[in-house]
C-alpha cells in the first residue's frame, strides 16, 4: 500500500480511531511510520478511554487511570478504510481498532464493539445493512467567534423556517457543492441533502452500506462536515438540541438484515410483506429500547429533545410508514427496500455505539423469537409503561441493570460506558446554567 501511495503523490498519512463520545483521535505520520504501523500496529495512549469529550480525566475509571499510568494500547489499522482527504492534499487517512494488553479487542473501543455485534449476526447467518441520516445546523460563525460569544446569540447560515427549500440550497450553492464533492472524494456517499425546518438546518441521507462501513461513513461524515464548513468561515453543529426555540437534530438508522444476497426482512407471502425475521427483530428492538436508550442518547443534551411535539419518539412503539413511532417500518412490499428506520437517536449519536445497540437488540429478538405488539396507528403518545428514559440518569440506571446489554456487549463495556455517562450526569449537575442565573439571580 505505501509504495502505491507514494506513486500517487501521497506525502503523509493521518491515522486514528474514535473514542466513546464519537471524537476522532489521531495523528499525522510519515509514510515510513505508516508502513510500520500497517505491519505491526502502533502505540496509542489509552487516555482516550480515560477522559471525557473535553479531555477531563474520569475519576472512577477502572480500565485505565492514574493506577495504570495511562499506558499505550495497540492500535491496528484497517487497510480497507484508506481514503484521501480532498481538503488536505497529499494526505491519506486510515482508521484503526484498539486492542487490550491481551491482544483482544479493547472493551472501550466503539469500532470493536460494533464488530462484536456484526460477528454475532454472521453466526446467525445474517449481514446487517445500515443507512444513517443526520440533521445538523450551520452557523455563520468560526471556531473563534463561537468561543468569544460563549456559544450565545449565534448567526445561522440562513434566516427563517425553510424545510425542503429549493431556494435556500441554491443560495448556499457554493457550500452545497463543496460538501457533496469533498465528501464524495472522501469516500462518503450522500444520497440526499436538503434543508430542514429551522434557520440554517440541513439533513443528509448517507448511502446504505454494511454495518461497519455505514458506521465508518457516518462517524467520518460529522468530522468532515465540520472541517469543510470551517473552510467557508462557518461552523456545523450536531447537538441533539442546541436551542429551545427550534426542533432538535435527529440521527436516524435505516437497517435491514441480508441472507444469501436476499433481504431477510421481506416475505411476499407474509402479511404486509414483513417476514418472521423482521417481526422478531422489531420485537427485540422494542423490548430493549428502554434498557439501551443510553447507547442511543449519550449526553445530557440528548434528553432535551425528548419532549412532546418535537418528532422525537417518547415511547417504544412501531408503525408502518408512521413517523411518530420510534420504529418506522418501510417498503416491505419491495424485496430490496424493506427496512426499519430506528428514529430514537439524535445527531449526537456515536454511530458505532448506536448501530451496535439497535442491531444487537434486533438480533436478541430473533434469538428469543419475540413477537411485536400490533402496529401503532397514529400518534403513540408520550407516556405509559413503554416510555423511554427522559433523563440521562434514568437511562444510566436502566442500562447498568440490563442483563441483555451484558450478554450482547460484554460486562466490561457496560460498566465502563455507564461510568462515562455517570460522569457526564455529575458534570451537568455541578453546572450553573444561564437559565438558573436569569431565573433566580435577582428574584430569590
Amino acid at each position: 500500500m505505501v509504495q502505491r501511495l507514494r506513486h500517487e503523490g501521497i506525502e503523509r498519512a493521518k491515522i486514528g480511531g474514535f473514542d466513546l463520545d464519537g471524537v476522532l483521535r489521531g495523528k499525522y505520520v510519515s509514510l515510513e511510520k505508516l508502513e510500520s504501523a500497517l505491519a505491526k500496529g502502533f502505540g496509542f495512549c489509552d487516555v482516550i478511554f480515560g477522559w471525557d469529550i473535553a479531555d477531563a480525566l474520569y475519576d472512577r475509571a477502572t480500565l485505565t487511570g492514574w493506577h495504570t499510568g495511562y499506558p499505550d494500547v495497540q492500535a491496528v489499522l484497517d487497510p480497507e478504510t484508506e481514503r484521501r482527504i480532498p481538503w488536505e492534499p497529499g494526505v491519506a487517512a486510515l482508521l484503526c481498532d484498539f486492542r487490550a494488553s491481551n491482544a483482544e479487542p479493547h472493551p472501550a473501543c466503539p469500532r470493536s464493539l460494533l464488530k462484536r455485534v456484526i460477528a454475532h449476526a454472521r453466526r446467525l447467518g445474517f449481514e446487517p445493512k445500515v443507512g444513517v441520516e443526520f440533521e445538523f445546523f450551520v452557523f455563520r460563525e468560526t471556531r473563534d467567534t463561537l468561543h468569544a460569544k460563549h456559544f450565545q446569540e449565534l448567526a445561522p447560515l440562513d434566516p427563517g423556517m425553510f424545510g425542503y427549500s429549493w431556494l435556500r440550497t441554491g443560495q448556499d450553492a457554493d457550500l452545497m457543492q463543496d460538501l457533496q464533492r469533498s465528501l464524495a472524494g472522501f469516500g462518503i456517499e450522500i444520497e440526499g441533502l436538503h434543508t430542514e425546518t429551522g434557520p440554517g438546518v440541513y439533513e443528509a441521507a448517507l448511502a446504505a452500506r454494511d454495518a461497519l462501513g455505514a458506521a465508518d461513513q457516518a462517524a467520518l461524515f460529522k468530522t468532515a462536515v465540520k472541517q469543510i464548513a470551517h473552510r467557508h468561515g462557518l461552523s456545523a453543529c450536531f447537538m441533539a438540541k442546541w436551542s429551545a426555540a427550534y426542533p432538535g437534530c435527529s440521527g436516524h438508522l435505516h437497517q435491514s438484515l441480508w441472507r444469501a444476497g436476499q433481504n431477510a426482512f421481506h416475505d411476499a407471502r407474509a402479511q404486509g410483506g414483513m417476514s418472521a425475521v423482521m417481526r422478531n427483530y422489531l420485537a427485540g428492538q422494542l423490548a430493549l429500547m428502554q434498557e439501551l436508550t443510553l447507547m442511543m442518547s449519550p449526553t445530557v443534551n440528548s434528553y432535551k429533545r425528548y419532549v412532546p411535539g418535537l418528532w422525537a419518539p417518547l415511547v417504544a412503539s412501531w408503525g408502518v410508514e408512521n413517523r411518530t413511532c420510534a420504529l418506522r417500518v418501510i417498503g416491505c412490499e419491495d424485496a430490496k427496500a424493506a427496512r426499519i428506520e430506528h428514529r430514537q437517536g439524535a445527531a449526537d449519536i456515536n454511530p458505532y455505539v448506536a448501530i451496535a445497540a439497535s442491531v444487537g437488540a434486533g438480533l436478541w429478538g430473533i434469538e428469543q423469537e419475540l413477537t411485536p405488539p400490533e402496529a401503532t396507528q397514529g400518534d403513540p403518545g408520550d407516556s405509559g409503561p413503554n416510555s423511554v428514559p427522559r433523563t440521562l440518569r434514568e437511562a444510566i440506571d436502566a442500562f447498568a441493570a440490563s442483563k441483555a446489554a451484558r450478554q450482547l456487549f460484554g460486562a466490561e463495556f457496560v460498566e465502563h460506558y455507564a461510568m462515562t455517562r455517570e460522569w457526564e450526569a455529575r458534570a451537568f449537575e455541578r453546572a450553573v446554567t444561564t437559565w438558573e442565573l436569569e431565573r433566580y439571580f435577582e428574584s430569590i
